[in-house]
């Protein structure tokens, strides 16, 4: 799990409730970046380690695919 994910709900709850000050928009605008910035690394990584195989058991693993992983490695 995501460690700024409780701060993100307190604050979601707060500006529902009774409202954000300045600082605390700032605040929840930076961690909402960086847990969307968590999140697409996290797909990014599951996606790049994905091998395609067709019915027949031929890997079809798509040419960028292929090429981004052997830069990774």
């Amino acid at each position: 799990m995501i460690n700024i994910l409780p701060r993100i709900n307190e604050l979601a709850y707060k500006s529902r409730t009774a409202g954000l000050t300045q600082a605390e928009q700032v605040e929840q605008q930076v961690l909402r970046e960086d847990y969307l910035r968590e999140i697409r690394g996290q797909i990014e990584n599951t996606v790049t380690n994905l091998t395609v195989i067709d019915p027949v058991g031929e890997d079809v693993t798509p040419v960028k695919l292929r090429i981004k992983r052997a830069d990774i490695q």
